[in-house]
């Protein structure tokens, strides 16, 4: 009664806003409108606008416009390599005051007890971490996870003030075939929020996916594909990641009418992408340097991802709002020049006063020790299936090329850009090795390996020498996991990601650097992708299509099988 009292007085003028931001022009999202006057402000709330307010700290912001904090709809954290912590540092500076992230990687290492330390990470940070409870740990039944969790194990997950639903539901084909498990999870959540994820689903399978509930989409890759999901009712979710890159494909769509019901995320984006580009910001300029209106624009980033996912107190600069705001210099520019979560400016100091705590997952590599023989590809036909990189997606193609057998081996060919894959199982289960060839690094010489293999997160190892790919795998094991290249048995970069073999303990500006250390010596190999090892992680994801790898064996999405 007293806060309520507190603000009503601060928002008549009665009393002393406790800060004014005074001298910018307020972007209206309801009306496309630039407003005059101070924005004022009680504790975490804004009070007033559009008027003259006294209070105890006025902020001068004159010549700026003031746009409601960004909200990032889809991602992992543990795909930027850092912790919560590192992250929140990372980027609230650019804007992103709410972060709605599935921690299904860590969760894929530890089960429950990655989840439970996002819950308890999103109390402390200074942005807004919403914490979706994972529904697909293992994604499918054709890999080797660290933990299963099942719907009595989400149950007990459930009521933490940063939850919001239930996560990306992957297992699209456990849904329309109403497998148990998959029907018990989303009877748990019936009536909440579900998130989806159903790559090139359509038709009755489209039909019959939303209808169990699931309202939003981050996988549309075509603008046709994206209307389908409009049209059926879905909100969809452009996604800018380090590997998936699905903005320009999907820009004609977002105007002015479709905004309301599209969002923005980055699914997976790494410190160096964001410093060398930036992270909801950069969206934002780009969709306005494309030709899409900038309120519609901005309503993708705020507004309309507030009102998809229930978060009613927050997308607009408007009385009653929590005070998420973005000082920029432009509408086009779009880069903050200071940003407020919950009212608090977002500064060193306000980093400072959090209380950080342990990680999880430590020590979480256990995979066996291997030499360079068991990369053989034992085969009795020369017709091989290949998986076929597209660049700037996680679609991948199934191809298939003639290799000849050598003493028993189909050796890799870099003149044909086919390089070995393999992924090795290193939750200490069963050690699994599964082989295979992939088309698209442009490899020519020596491995890069991660542990960074989604979800499941084994060891994912490409090269064209077997030394060079068992010196990788192995020095994974002695880094806790990471990232390495090797080259004539000698490792020429690393990074160590000792938190469930997913995140570093440096902060982020260390990671960033390191990733520039590490594409340049993946270039130097022969490598030709922008960001090698994202996309070598997502290779082994078997609910992309079309042809992937586990430590299982090579994956026909399509037909949602391992081959023999």
């Amino acid at each position: 009664m007293a806060e309520l009292s507190r603000r009503i007085a601060q928002a008549r003028g009665d009393i002393p806003a406790d800060t004014v931001l005074r001298g910018g022009q307020v972007f209206d999202l309801m009306t496309g409108e630039m407003l005059a006057g101070d924005v004022a402000i009680c504790g975490d709330t804004i009070v007033g606008i559009c008027a003259d307010y006294d209070a105890v700290q006025v902020i001068d912001v004159s010549g700026l416009t003031l746009v409601p904090g960004f909200i990032d709809t889809h991602l992992h954290i543990e795909s930027s390599l850092v912790t919560p912590f590192e992250f929140d540092r990372c980027v609230a500076p650019r804007g992103v005051t709410t972060a709605i992230c599935d921690p299904h990687e860590i969760a894929n290492v530890v089960g429950a007890e990655g989840i439970r330390y996002f819950q308890a990470a999103s109390e402390r940070t200074v942005m807004d971490i919403r914490v979706q409870l994972s529904s697909c740990v293992p994604s499918t039944h054709m890999e080797t996870a660290g933990a299963e969790l099942l719907a009595d194990d989400l149950a007990a997950l459930m009521g933490h003030p940063s939850a919001i639903g239930l996560a990306e539901f992957m297992n699209y084909p456990g849904v329309i075939h109403r497998e148990p498990e998959a029907m018990k999870k989303l009877a748990l959540f019936e009536g909440g929020h579900i998130d989806g994820h159903c790559p090139l689903l359509t038709g009755r399978d489209l039909n019959a996916y939303i209808a169990a509930g699931i309202r939003t989409e981050h996988e549309a890759t075509s603008a046709a594909e994206a209307l389908e999901k409009l049209r059926k009712g879905m909100r969809v979710l452009i996604r800018e990641g380090s590997v998936s890159k699905d903005l320009h494909a999907l820009q004609p769509l977002l105007t002015e009418r479709s905004a309301p019901y599209m969002c923005l995320c980055t699914d997976d984006r790494n410190p160096l992408d964001i410093a060398e580009h930036g992270h909801l910001d950069y969206m934002i300029r780009t969709l306005i340097a494309l030709g899409t209106p900038p309120l519609a624009a901005y309503r993708a980033a705020s507004l309309s991802a507030a009102e998809a996912f229930g978060l009613k107190d927050r997308g607009m600069i408007a009385p009653g709002k929590r005070a998420d705001i973005v000082v920029i210099d432009s509408l086009e520019g779009c880069h903050a020049q200071m940003v407020l979560c919950a009212g608090r400016v977002v500064n060193d100091t306000a980093f400072a006063a959090r209380e950080i705590i342990a990680p999880v997952g430590r020590n979480s590599v256990r995979a066996p020790e291997v030499v360079p023989s068991e990369f053989r590809a034992r085969a009795n036909r020369t017709d091989t299936d290949v998986i076929g990189i597209r660049p700037g997606q996680i679609l991948t193609d199934h191809l298939h090329e003639d290799i000849p057998i050598r003493d028993g081996d189909k050796f890799p060919d870099p003149a044909r850009d086919l390089a070995r894959i393999a992924v090795i199982e290193r939750h200490g289960k069963n050690g699994n090795i599964a082989t295979g060839f992939v088309r698209g690094f442009g490899l020519q010489a020596g491995a890069i390996a991660s542990t960074v293999c989604h979800d499941h997160h084994n060891i994912a190892c490409v090269g064209v020498d077997y030394a060079d790919m068992a010196v990788a795998a192995n020095r994974l094991s002695a880094l806790e996991g990471g990232f390495v290249v090797v080259r004539d048995g000698v490792v020429l970069a690393e990074l160590s990601l000792p938190v469930a073999g997913l995140m570093s303990l440096e902060p982020f500006e260390v990671v960033r650097d390191a990733l520039s250390g590490l594409r340049a010596a993946a270039r130097d190999l022969g490598v030709t992708l922008e960001e090698p090892f994202l996309q070598l992680a997502f290779l082994a994801l078997p609910v992309i299509p079309a042809l992937k790898i586990t430590d299982r064996g090579m994956v026909d999405v399509t037909r949602f099988e391992i081959l023999s």
